[in-house]
Parts: C-alpha cells; sequence; structure tokens
C-alpha cells in the first residue's frame, strides 16, 4: 500500500515486485499500477513450483513485462552476477513503454475455418522466437491457431524454472497442444514444441527433434538462431519463420537462413513490441519479408497456410 501512494511522488520508470507480500501481493499490485500509473513492471521472484508459477504469470497478463529468478536465499551483494544481470535487465525494461491493463486486446478466439477435403499449402511448419514481451506476445499468437494447424517450435528466452509455468499458462488459451520437446521425436499437427531448459534445439536428417550441450549462441540457451537454422536446413522453403519482441539479436541471423532457404519471415512491429531489439536487428539484416503487427500474425498465418485447400 505504501509503494503505491509514493508512485506519483517517486515517479519510478520501473517497478519490481515479488509474488508474495505482506499486505498486498503483486497481482494486485500489478494491477492497480497498470490501471493507475502504467510503468514497466518487473516480477522478482522464487515462485517456480508449479502452483506460485501460475500465479507468477498471471501478474504477465496483468501488465508485468518480465520474469527475473530471486534465489532462495534472497539477492546478496557477494553475488555479482546474478546482481548485474537484474541490473541491466532493469536498466533495459525503463526504456520500454507499457499499455494500460484496459487497452490490452482479450483473447482471441481461434479461427472457425471449414475442413478442406485436403490441405495443399506448402507450410509445414512454423519456428517462432521471443524474449522479453514474448509471453504476452505467445499468448496473442498461439490463443488463434486451430486445433490442426501444423507444427510450431518455440523459442521463448526464460529464466530456468519458469518453462513449464510458460506452457501450462499458455496452454490455457490454446486449442493446440503445447509441450517440452523430446529428443527423436518428430513434429506434428497441432502441436506447439519449446526447446528443454539449457539445450540447444535442432533437427536431425530425418526431421527428428535432437538436444545440443553446447555453449550459449547470442548469449542465449537455448538459441533462436540454433533452432531456426536446423529448420532452415530441413524445411527450406516450407518453414514460417517468425521474430517476436525481444532484447538482443538473437535469432536475426537464423532468420536470415530461413529467407535464403526460400521460407517466409515474418518480424513484430515496433509499435506492438514491448522491446523492439531482435526484430529490429532481422529488419535491419533484410532477414524480414514481412513486418506485422502481434495481433495480424495468427491471420497472416491462417491464411497462407490454408488458402491454398479452397482455391
Amino acid at each position: 500500500l505504501e509503494a503505491l501512494a509514493m508512485i506519483p511522488e517517486v515517479e519510478p520508470e520501473v517497478i519490481c515486485t515479488d509474488l508474495h507480500m505482506p499486505q498486498m501481493d503483486g497481482l494486485v499490485l500489478t494491477m492497480e499500477v497498470m490501471d493507475r500509473y502504467p510503468r514497466p513492471i518487473l516480477v522478482v521472484s522464487a515462485s517456480v513450483q508449479e502452483d506460485d508459477s501460475q500465479h507468477v504469470f498471471q501478474l504477465l497478463s496483468a501488465g508485468a513485462v518480465d520474469i527475473f529468478p530471486k534465489p532462495v536465499t534472497g539477492l546478496r551483494a557477494d553475488n555479482a552476477t546474478l546482481n548485474d544481470a537484474l541490473i541491466n535487465k532493469i536498466r533495459i525494461l525503463s526504456g520500454v513503454k507499457v499499455f494500460r491493463k484496459k487497452q490490452q486486446s482479450a483473447p482471441a478466439k481461434p479461427l472457425v475455418l471449414p475442413q478442406p477435403a485436403r490441405t495443399t499449402s506448402r507450410i509445414q511448419l512454423v519456428t517462432v522466437g521471443a524474449s522479453t514481451g514474448g509471453p504476452q506476445a505467445l499468448h496473442t499468437l498461439f490463443s488463434q491457431l486451430p486445433k490442426d494447424f501444423p507444427p510450431v517450435l518455440c523459442v521463448q528466452h526464460i529464466s530456468t524454472g519458469f518453462l513449464q509455468g510458460l506452457i501450462d499458462w499458455l496452454q490455457k488459451g490454446c486449442l493446440v497442444s503445447l509441450e517440452i520437446a523430446q529428443s527423436n521425436q518428430r513434429p506434428q499437427p497441432g502441436r506447439i514444441y519449446f526447446p528443454p531448459e539449457d539445450h540447444h534445439l535442432t533437427l536431425n536428417k530425418k526431421g527428428e527433434f535432437v538436444y545440443l550441450d553446447l555453449p550459449p549462441v547470442e548469449g542465449h540457451c537455448p538459441s533462436i538462431t540454433v533452432t531456426f537454422d536446423a529448420v532452415a536446413q530441413y524445411y527450406r522453403h516450407r518453414a514460417v519463420g517468425i521474430l517476436l519482441t525481444g532484447m538482443g539479436r538473437d535469432g536475426a541471423l537464423g532468420m536470415q537462413s530461413i529467407a535464403q532457404a526460400g521460407g517466409l519471415t515474418i518480424a513484430q512491429d515496433e509499435e506492438s513490441c514491448v522491446v523492439f531489439g531482435m526484430p529490429k536487428v532481422a529488419i535491419d539484416l533484410g532477414a524480414a519479408k514481412q513486418v506485422l503487427p502481434i495481433g495480424a500474425i495468427a491471420p497472416a498465418l491462417l491464411k497462407l497456410v490454408y488458402q491454398s485447400a479452397y482455391h
């Protein structure tokens, strides 16, 4: 309550909150801030258990921008690496724009299409990369996909321990099934696959998932570019690569690989991005064949995948 009352006077550029607090929990605080004093909110939490993790992602639904893991022992002065990462995260978030909760669109209903006699679309797989602001963007995108949509590979930069919570949160608004990719598994329609934490995800010559236990690429493991490169090599012109909101440049070179292989590439536009980093790099490279607001990407995909089945 005291923190909420101080906002008009202090005018903070970023607000950090935990899920559990003595007088007002993080969800209520986030809802109040986004309604009255909208600004970037970073959830700093150690709540990676299943029940608490669901509540953490409710804060993202309410308008929080990102999640940062708090050690069980708390943020200590002698943990320089973690402290530097937190400071860097806050610095980046201080420059992002936010939207009032009432301006956020409700979850889109999946577009209902008549079942074609056969699908003749050349698109066989869609791969998506996202970072800061990604969970909300993925929710907008995935909630519009019908249950027979081609397989999707999704790489979301997220702190260790929060991946399953993200999948569970996204699943509630989707017709397609979301899961962690299993080694030697082949992508199937109606499913969205995520790499396991701390492993790159690629494809072998049979098109089966392969884990790579290698150093980070562009500072990330799993890396968007690693997965995009593998998709470009196997699916070539039959692939779609999508790069959503996020800081840094991971995924830009991978998107270029998909474009050069003849696949379709889509970057999220600046206006709808929380952080216009990765998409901007891809656009500057000439790797993005289309630039669309987040709400227009799913309709574009549906038209691309299904239109040839009706004409």
